[in-house]
């Protein structure tokens, strides 16, 4: 059966209970009009090879085990499911309890019943527990499933809708845990898809089983009011009726009703009472045509009068499941809160069914692609995270957020309709529209404005990207963006540029440890020397020669002890240090023989390979040193900085020499404290002086504490080197107001 482990395992006794299987299938086959005779054969033979598969086979009510996949099959049909997948929800625990091959099934079957069925086994062989890893892992391995083939999670759905309604049967101590899996899990991808029924099912259900007491306490709550209010909404509705009758509008209502766990929630997030839900009780108003939505609105809104602020219309700009109708609030009679939805009928079928209503609209109106689409785009999208991350929990990260949408709708310059999740920022928009567009963004317009990138975006907003062909993803965009794609693309960017980049880094330092060891030149990984390095590649236990070079250039390895070992190997091949080169290079680097690494040269343009320390913030001109960090590349810290030292009595063996370059490419950050005598228009005259310097302040700190006679602000400034930084004091001492000057340096305590 399809479920987490421990939910109805079947035992298998000698029970014959044929009577009640055959009613069960007597049922299903009741439900089977809108297939063709030769279909509802297929889905007989299936049911034939199920039942004798599963023969004597017990759930734990004592019932025919055959009787769990006839109900999965039947909510099958509520959808109106090809006869494939009905076939596939009967014998969707063949292989997994009976022995049976998936190529047993293809030969008798056909190959699309038998991936369904293998789809669905697998899931069975999911196991969630409370470790996140591994729940991380089965939930992808999961969706993707459903990605490949839709049906695969329709029917899982429908098995677990069935599972939880006889949930009674089970032992209490499973409750928790399967109901949690199916209020976090199951519920929202019902929802993603739009299946709204089961949705709504599936959440009472595992609220029913999570909190039993809660559960009693509101159904009885909800009853008594349902009693009182009986004249109320028996009023209503005729009051709707022969509105719309006077305006000559057919229209089919119906009385809905908020779920219990709709109403918990409710009560649970506003710390609310019962009595204080307002919203308890609706109307959903079917009308013929789409136009009709709005007229009905204004008899309605003629009617009763609307609650300022509750209207939306969901038909213009659907929900990101595909989810249309106009929602309003009126105030009715006794100044009671009720609720109106319109839709038409097509309207309806897709609200309730989403993607499972391309099968409803096949089986009513075989021409009609309507919903065909529904869902696929956020299925489509699953699968480019997937690609794009192969480490499970991060892949969870990504698209938990988009399992619980409550939706922005925004325009591009073009008038196209967006929907992101609520929060959604201005790169969440760009990574939605095309990752190329992401990846160089610069800035930004929202409704011709220039707006900042971490900007959130509202309803309606018109969103223009400006690019640059050389912009890259920033690091700190993942601190803001709301949306699994546009985490998974920065990512996956970020993670291909530190690649490259501590691929030349590493190999930047393999050469130069090499050169300590008397060998020139780093041997090609082909030809000659293939066979030196794959030794290498198994000593180090790395798989690739990139992957080793990047694990030198992360500092995941020493370069030196890297370099040694090729040496070693190198020499067995004939190759011989060359004793005038070993000699050139210790003397080169004053060091001894087991710290050199050779000198790796700065220039700024190394990327994520290389990070210049926070806490000293070294610029060109500054003595430096290096560190290799585990994990994070090379560290450079000024020679004089605590932390620096720190490191180096404990891990010298991790520092290596490193010198700027003559020329560098960008400006470095240095942060400079500036005392000022406080009066009006000081910090601007400051701000002033550092600009004539040719510097820029990318970050300024007066502190918390009121202003004073003197005050300190601590300026983070973009310098060329320390000639600018000099440049930069010299100037801000010539300035009226400014008692001192100086450039920040840590404390040995920091």
């Amino acid at each position: 059966m399809i479920t987490a482990p421990g939910l109805e395992q079947p035992t298998t006794q000698a029970h014959p209970a044929d009577s009640a299987a055959a009613a069960s299938f007597a049922a299903l086959v009741g439900k089977l009009d809108y297939l063709t005779p030769a279909d509802v054969e297929s889905v007989r033979q299936a049911y034939r090879f199920a039942d004798e598969a599963h023969l004597g086979q017990l759930r734990r009510n004592g019932d025919p085990y055959i009787t769990h996949p006839i109900a999965v099959a039947v909510q099958c049909t509520e959808w109106k499911l090809d006869a494939q997948a009905l076939m596939a929800a009967l014998m969707h625990d063949a292989i997994e309890d009976c022995g049976v091959t998936k190529q047993d099934l293809a030969e008798r079957f056909g190959a699309p019943v038998a991936d369904l069925v293998d789809g669905l086994t697998k899931l069975e062989k999911l196991e969630f527990d409370t470790r996140e890893q591994n729940q991380a892992e089965s939930f992808r391995k999961m969706l993707l499933a459903m990605a490949k083939d839709v049906r695969v999670i329709l029917i899982k759905l429908a098995d677990r809708t069935h599972n939880m309604r006889t949930m009674g049967d089970m032992p209490r101590k499973k409750w928790e845990r399967i109901s949690s899996e199916t209020l976090e899990i199951y519920a929202p991808i019902a929802h993603r898809l739009g299946l709204n029924f089961t949705y709504r099912e599936l959440q009472d259900l595992a609220f029913q089983f999570l909190h039993p007491w809660r559960y009693e306490v509101l159904s009885k709550a909800l009853n008594k009011s349902r009693h009182r209010r009986r004249d109320l909404i028996t009023r209503v509705q005729l009051e709707v009726e022969a509105e719309f009758a006077r305006h000559g509008m057919p229209v089919r209502i119906m009385g809905r009703e908020k779920t219990l766990y709709s109403i918990y929630r409710k009560m649970d997030n506003k710390h609310l009472s019962f009595s204080q839900v307002t919203d308890i009780y609706g109307f959903r108003i079917v009308v013929p045509e789409l136009t009709d939505c709005y007229t009905g609105m204004g008899i309605l809104h003629q009617l009763y009068k609307p609650v300022p602020g509750k209207f939306r219309d969901y038909v213009a700009i659907p929900k990101v499941n595909g989810y249309q109708s106009l929602h309003t609030t009126l105030i009715g009679p006794f100044g009671t809160n009720i609720e109106f939805q319109l839709r038409t009928h097509a309207i309806d079928v897709v609200a309730e069914s989403g993607v499972a209503a391309h099968w409803l609209y096949k089986a009513s109106e075989p021409n009609s692609d309507t919903s065909q689409r529904l869902g696929t785009q956020w299925l489509q999208s699953l699968l480019d995270i997937q690609q794009e991350t192969h480490d499970a929990s991060e892949f969870w990260d990504h698209i938990k957020i988009d399992l619980f949408p409550d939706a922005v709708y925004v325009f591009t310059p073009k008038s196209k309709i967006m929907a992101l999740p609520r929060g959604a920022t201005v790169m969440d928009f760009a990574y939605a529209i095309h990752s190329g567009v992401g990846n160089r963004a610069v800035a930004a317009r929202i409704n011709g404005e220039q707006r900042p990138l971490r900007t959130e975006l509202n309803n309606g907003d018109v969103v223009e990207i400006v690019t640059d062909e050389k912009a890259e993803p920033n690091p700190a965009w993942l601190s803001f963006v709301k949306t699994g794609r546009a985490r998974s693309k920065i990512r996956h960017h970020l993670k291909t540029v530190a690649q490259e980049k501590s691929n030349e880094l590493g190999e930047r330092m393999l050469s130069q440890a090499l050169r300590a060891e008397g060998i020139a030149i780093l041997p090609s990984e082909e030809g000659t020397f293939k066979a030196t390095w794959e030794k290498l590649l198994r000593f180090t236990g790395t798989k690739s020669r990139d992957e080793l070079l990047a694990d030198i250039g992360m500092g995941k390895r020493i370069a030196s002890m890297v370099g040694k070992k090729l040496a070693v190997l190198l020499s067995e091949t004939g190759l011989k240090p060359d004793a005038l080169l070993i000699s050139t290079e210790r003397y080169a680097s004053g060091r001894d023989e087991s710290a050199s690494q050779g000198v790796v040269t700065l220039d700024g343009s190394e990327g994520l390979s290389v990070q210049y320390a926070p806490c000293c913030k070294p610029i060109p001109g500054d003595r430096i040193v290096g560190y290799l960090g585990r994990g994070e590349g090379l560290v450079v810290h000024a020679e004089e900085c605590p932390t620096g030292k720190r490191l180096l009595l404990r891990d010298s063996e991790r520092f290596l020499e490193v010198e700027w370059a003559d020329e560098t490419v960008r400006s470095f950050e240095s942060v400079v404290v500036v005392t000022v005598a406080n009066g009006k228009g000081v910090l601007a005259r400051v701000a002033s002086a550092i600009a004539s310097a040719e510097a820029d302040i990318t970050h300024v700190d007066m502190g918390e504490e009121p202003a004073q006679t003197a005050t300190d602000i601590r300026f983070t400034i973009a310098v060329r080197d320390r000639v600018n930084l000099a440049e930069v004091l010299r100037s801000l001492k010539r300035t009226p107001s400014v008692l001192k000057a100086q450039r920040y340096r840590p404390s040995a305590k920091a």
